[in-house]
């Protein structure tokens, strides 16, 4: 789909989609809970769907309560089929395997997209320790797996993802049945590990950390209950629109938690040094445009970021400076190399260095054709560049706002004008 995006400044106030990290979180432990997990102000994004179908493919069921609640009813893992398809999302993959291997039933896990590109090495490397047979392609997916997998004391790199540790604290969590430690190395995005802690102590598990190198379970007795869990809002979605106000509006976004544990939070501090004004309110955040300056930051535990952060950063005069670019290397694509390539279409320059981004701010943004590389993020972060150029932007593939945002370009509609 190509979607033209015209110049206009951008103003009101919009409700934060559901968290697609929170969800399928939440989506695995309503899966390995016995009895009913209400979940409410669930997401309807191609990640939380992927989700939903893998949890019933695993023998939960489902029921749609409301406009904004479902009701997972589960006994624990009982698959009715021996194939999990995990679309184009990497958390779905790297956290379901894991839990997958809890079955002693073979079961295959694929995916789509990019992901059947991205390395899996980290299982190849794990889940034999603990019982588990697995065959890759090759190092790729499709992945084969076959349990139980029987928890014990390991050691793991957590470098290439820390969704793969999310997974695997999930599954042994679950089922260990003495006090387990796992040591983890070059560990990367903690907070992201932070959110798994705090849903796995909603859902009743206790997991603890010694400065996330050690992280010991202690196992709980589990008890049939109901669970009512709610889906905090995205602050990865909420983050381009508070970008799109920095640079040309005054946007009002509401359903994010102000203490929240997503990594992308630090949005916020993005945008003060920036020079964007902030206004945090009661049950909302207020961003409004201001004089924009160049900026340096450390996204290492917030890859995410990378590009609503390079689109500020387009309208900041002079050179802002971005580290941990080595994170965006096994996204949706090579989000260094695709930023660059797109931006600099745009009339912006950037240089990649071995772990930083260079972005010269201030200059006049082309009007062009762009391609978003069938990466969300990357179509996002083009359209709200277009809403302060002085000509449209044409983005090419821009569907893929699907994956995590869906509403995203009638959002960004709706908060248009023509005139300032």
């Amino acid at each position: 789909m190509r979607i033209r995006i015209l110049p206009g400044y951008v103003s009101g106030f919009i409700q934060a989609p559901a968290s697609k990290s929170v969800m399928q979180r939440a989506c695995a432990l309503a899966l390995l809970h016995t009895g009913t997990t209400r979940i409410h102000n669930f997401g309807n994004s191609a990640d939380d769907k992927a989700a939903l179908e893998i949890i019933k493919d695993l023998g939960a069921k489902i029921k749609y309560i409301s406009g904004d609640c479902i009701e997972i009813i589960s006994a624990g893992i009982h698959p009715i089929s021996n194939t999990l398809h995990c679309g184009e999302s990497g958390l779905s993959m790297r956290m379901f395997t894991s839990i997958a291997a809890l079955s002693s039933k073979k079961i295959t896990i694929s995916g789509s997209g990019s992901l059947t590109k991205r390395p899996m090495y980290f299982f190849e490397d794990t889940l034999p320790q603990l019982h588990v047979r697995i065959k890759t392609n090759a190092g790729n997916l499709p992945i084969e797996v076959q349990g139980p997998m029987q928890p014990k004391n390991i050691k793991v790199d957590g470098s290439l993802s820390s969704q793969f540790l999310t997974g695997l604290l999930i599954s042994m969590a679950h089922s260990a049945v003495v006090k387990t430690e796992i040591e983890v190395s070059h560990l990367n995005s903690k907070p992201y590990i932070d959110i798994t802690l705090q849903i796995l102590k909603e859902f009743g598990y206790l997991v603890d950390h010694r400065d996330y190198k050690t992280f010991t379970i202690t196992p709980v007795k589990k008890e049939k209950s109901n669970i009512d869990f709610t889906v905090e809002g995205d602050w990865s979605s909420a983050s381009f629109l508070f970008v799109a106000a920095a640079i040309h509006g005054d946007v009002t976004v509401s359903g994010l938690q102000i203490n929240s544990q997503q990594a992308d939070k630090d949005i916020l501090k993005v945008l003060e040094l920036a020079g964007a004004k902030v206004i945090i309110q009661q049950n909302s955040i207020r961003v409004i445009k201001n004089i924009l300056r160049a900026f340096q930051f450390d996204a290492t535990h917030c890859p995410d970021l990378f590009p609503p952060i390079v689109a500020l950063a387009a309208y900041c005069p002079g050179e802002t400076i971005i580290t941990g670019i080595e994170r965006l290397f096994y996204k949706e694509t090579n989000r260094a190399e695709t930023l660059k390539a797109e931006f600099e279409k745009l009339g912006v320059h950037i240089s990649l260095h071995q772990n930083s981004m260079a972005i010269q701010g201030g200059s006049q943004i082309n009007s062009c054709s762009t391609y978003s590389h069938h990466d969300h993020r990357i179509a996002m972060a083009l359209a709200i560049v277009a809403t302060a150029a002085k000509e449209p932007i044409l983005i090419d593939d821009a569907e893929a706002v699907n994956k995590s945002y869906p509403r995203f370009f009638d959002d960004l509609e709706s908060l248009k004008t023509t005139n300032e």
